[in-house]
């Protein structure tokens, strides 16, 4: 047995409580010890999570800003777009944002029936037209009977209601629309069916079930939003 192991017998032997509290203060000391290198873990692992979480946050904003800058780029791309694509795209787009606001509104109707005044005045209540609205920078607005005397309309379109307004009342059946008003806007119309839950909610005060979808496109709109490449086809 080593020197240094008799020592510590013959001490632990002849000062047994001055061996205990000695022994009690290196275990402490122990203790700290692991209990710093422990906190020191800690802290480098905290630091990595947080250095790993500000590079994940900085890749998914970069993520965001190329995808945010991709469109801008296609936005700004120069467009060579005859009239005729200008007005077959609102030709287009009309139709298919037509049939679903025309779903969208009927399932508000029998959802909120209380709401049926409000919504069939102002159909930026419908969330799914409020959206459609601000994808395409169009305006959806419903048009009664009393709109073929709305002075806030163009002539064109209030000859047009006259025209729609003359079908119903025939009972005859009466095709979607797309006239251009002037130099910068375009708008598209589609009778909404007599007998259809909108021409009885929205339009019910009248003599003739009748109503007719108004989507005002700006030109500039849709030409921001066409793809370059699709129009080369």
């Amino acid at each position: 047995m080593s020197v240094n192991i008799w020592s510590c017998l013959i001490f632990r032997r002849r000062f047994p409580l001055k061996y205990a509290i000695f022994e009690f203060h290196f275990h402490h000391l122990r203790c700290i010890t692991r209990n710093r290198s422990f906190i020191k873990h800690m802290r480098n692992l905290a630091f990595a999570v947080l250095i790993l979480a500000a590079i994940t946050s900085c890749n998914t904003k970069r993520l965001e800003n190329t995808k945010e800058l991709t469109r801008e780029i296609k936005a700004s791309q120069i467009k060579r777009v005859t009239n005729t694509q200008l007005i077959y795209t609102a030709d287009e787009w009309g139709k298919k944002i037509s049939k679903i606001a025309e779903k969208s509104v009927e399932k508000e109707l029998t959802q909120h029936p209380e709401k049926a005044g409000e919504i069939c005045k102002d159909l930026s209540k419908v969330p799914l037209i409020d959206a459609l609205q601000k994808e395409y920078g169009v305006q959806v607005q419903l048009l009664g009977e009393s709109d073929s005397k709305n002075q806030s309309l163009f002539p064109k379109e209030r000859e047009l209601l006259d025209a729609y307004l003359y079908s119903a009342k025939a009972k005859s059946t009466a095709s979607d629309n797309v006239q251009q008003l002037n130099d910068t806007l375009l708008v598209y119309n589609a009778p909404v069916p007599g007998d259809h839950a909108i021409c009885k909610t929205c339009m019910g005060n009248q003599a003739v079930p009748f109503a007719v979808w108004r989507l005002l496109f700006d030109k500039k709109e849709i030409i921001r939003k066409l793809d370059a490449k699709q129009l080369k086809k």
